[in-house]
């Protein structure tokens, strides 16, 4: 007897509905912010503002009065295009003392690529909304598919979220270099390269599906 072919896909098996400009919905009458950080690089701080580094994250954390997830990404670097603009300034310049500084630059990058692994890291906080926190009423319109109530549960999640993430703006500022709520277009991207890493992403083509995340399942072409 042939094997029955399965024809379910990646997207199925996740919890993602959709985006609502900068809300991920999910299953269950659940939804989240995702924050974006950008970081310094601790090490090359002074004991000072290490110190004032840590005791900022700190004070953020003691502050909490809702859970969050801190989300770590590492991706490995294509830096291809960069060696190909070096070894253009090279043949390109006309000044030869240039010229060596740049050749020798490019050739201790290549050697350096060469033995380590280029990571390229992306920090994250994700900031949850349960219908829970509604009531009663809210977790029950939260699972209704009538459009009207599926928009009172947007724009409630809305508001208690907007109200964590300015709490959490507010004491990253005191120790991130930058921090920012991604909205719809950067969520798509985001969520598009974390379930396809050797795909680029091209936002235009994704545009007609934005309500749903672009996932390619095993075996899908």
């Amino acid at each position: 007897m042939a094997a029955q072919k399965i024809h379910a896909t990646t997207q199925k098996f996740t919890e993602i509905v959709e985006f609502a400009e900068d809300i991920v919905l999910l299953d269950g009458g659940n939804a989240c912010m995702i924050i974006e950080i950008t970081a310094s690089n601790f090490a090359l701080l002074s004991k000072r503002e290490q110190d004032s580094r840590i005791f900022a994250y700190a004070g953020m954390l003691n502050s909490l009065s809702f859970p969050i997830q801190i989300l770590i990404r590492n991706r490995r670097m294509d830096i291809s295009s960069y060696i190909h603009e070096l070894e253009g300034v090279i043949t390109s310049t006309k000044n030869p003392q240039l010229s060596a500084y740049v050749e020798y630059y490019a050739a201790f990058v290549k050697e350096m690529v060469t033995v380590n692994v280029v990571l390229n890291k992306s920090f994250y906080i994700v900031v949850p909304f349960s219908s829970l926190e509604m009531g009663v009423t809210g977790a029950a319109q939260a699972t209704q598919k009538k459009q009207s109530q599926k928009e009172t549960f947007i724009e409630s999640a809305r508001k208690v979220l907007q109200n964590k993430a300015n709490s959490l703006l507010g004491q990253l500022q005191k120790f991130a270099s930058s921090a920012r709520v991604l909205e719809k277009e950067d969520l798509i991207k985001l969520f598009y390269e974390i379930y396809n890493e050797d795909t680029e992403v091209d936002i235009d083509q994704m545009q007609a599906g934005a309500d749903a995340p672009v996932i390619r399942g095993e075996g899908q072409q």
